[in-house]
């Protein structure tokens, strides 16, 4: 055992009553608290933001490309999807899927109720696999080619405003380019739920041969086409490699450019977790600090006599950066027990509930990533041991000659 390890450990004590081994519980205490807070700040934001990006993903697709002629409505012009535009979409590396669309705003109206809805036509090669995770009665539609279908699917939002219930029937007017109103009955087949009410309130899907006859398109016409990618992260790439290699009237957008409202939100979040991040950061470094620097201001004679006894100033800051080091340890392996433990009941248990109509989801979400909970555990030790260098800089100006007197 070196000198400087075992003089530490007969210095220190958290079970003493002394001013000092008060301060280095309140350390231990604050390291942890700062610890704790940070990993489960970080477990939260980053859920949230995926849990949401995917939502919002799933429902509108990662990209989707139409007419050049973009406008504010939620009725698109109308084009082929030819030969160029599909060898495009398959020789495009991490395009996964791609599928033929169409909008039209309509207005359902019961005996009672009144609601604007926008049609969204999809037709066989439709990926329901999202819509099938978030069913929550009946099933989704099944269309076939050539044949339209008066099956349609619609949100609890819509359902549970307008007394609708699956096997009913409902009927959808539409304004068509003579100012004439035209009413179509559907069926209720299925209902489903995806927490994002702004979605929710508006979309009603049906069989995209409805939307090409009331709007006499063609039968190969589509108003937009979502393509779907093996890696969402990889969104913005994928689409810049599209949006110049498809034909010149026909452009692409990303999930993020058709929804900014939402994602720049989300992107909020990063300025706040980086805000709680330096917080408790600096708040447990000037505790820590703060800890050390009492720590030697009250062993002021004790190093005064190690001095006289021939010891170095660099052997004396070893002692007592050893007891810190230890304490910050400490601090540090209560934070993660406790951070990591309330991550993983919350990602198991849901304890935590939030009102979904606030905020997307229905309980607090948790991703838990193991690498950034060690980057986090290693950064913050490393600057905070730096740290602790600042305070034993005071043992080289305290003289033996007045420090042993000193009370």
């Amino acid at each position: 055992m070196s000198g400087s390890k075992f003089i530490s450990g007969r210095l220190f004590s958290l079970s003493k009553g002394s001013l000092s081994s008060t301060v280095m519980r309140l350390s231990v205490t604050s390291v942890a608290l700062a610890v704790t807070v940070m990993i489960i700040s970080l477990a939260v934001v980053v859920g949230f933001k995926n849990q949401i990006r995917d939502k919002v993903v799933g429902f509108v697709a990662p990209i989707h490309i139409q007419a050049l002629d973009r406008n504010e409505s939620y009725e698109e012009m109308p084009f082929v999807m030819n030969g160029k535009l599909q060898l495009t979409l398959e020789s495009t590396e991490g395009i996964r899927h791609y599928q033929g669309v169409a909008n039209k705003a309509g207005m359902i109206k019961t005996d009672d109720e009144i609601q604007g809805v926008v049609m969204k036509g999809v037709g066989t090669d439709y990926d329901w696999s999202y819509f099938e995770k978030s069913l929550i009665d009946g099933e989704v539609p099944k269309y076939t080619d050539g044949e339209r279908s008066n099956d349609v699917m619609v949100s609890k939002l819509i359902a549970d405003k307008m007394l609708l219930a699956v096997g009913d029937d409902v009927r959808v007017w539409f304004i068509d380019e003579d100012m004439k109103a035209r009413g179509r009955k559907f069926n209720v087949k299925g209902v489903f739920e995806t927490g994002l009410s702004e979605f929710d309130e508006r979309y009603v899907f049906c069989d995209i041969g409805q939307i090409r006859k009331l709007n006499r398109w063609e039968d190969e016409e589509v108003g937009l086409v979502e393509v779907w990618l093996d890696d969402v992260e990889a969104m913005d790439e994928v689409n810049k490699n599209l949006y110049f290699n498809i034909p010149g009237n026909l452009a692409s957008y990303t999930a993020r450019e058709s929804n900014p409202q939402i994602f720049d939100w989300l992107a909020l979040l990063d300025t706040n977790v980086w805000l709680i991040l330096g917080l408790m950061f600096l708040v447990a470094a000037i505790t820590v600090i703060s800890m050390l620097l009492i720590i030697i201001i009250e062993k002021t004679s004790t190093i005064g006599l190690l001095k006289a006894m021939g010891a170095s100033n660099g052997f004396v800051r070893s002692v007592f950066l050893r007891r810190s080091v230890k304490i910050l340890l400490l601090g540090m392996l209560i934070g993660n027990i406790i951070g990591i433990g309330f991550c993983l009941l919350q990602q198991y248990t849901g304890l935590i509930s939030l009102n979904p109509e606030t905020y997307y989801l229905s309980s607090v979400p948790i991703e838990l990533r193991w690498t950034t909970v060690i980057v986090l555990n290693l950064v913050c030790f490393a600057l905070w041991t730096l740290m602790l260098h600042i305070p034993t800089g005071i043992i080289n100006r305290i003289r033996p000659s007045k420090s042993i007197r000193f009370e």
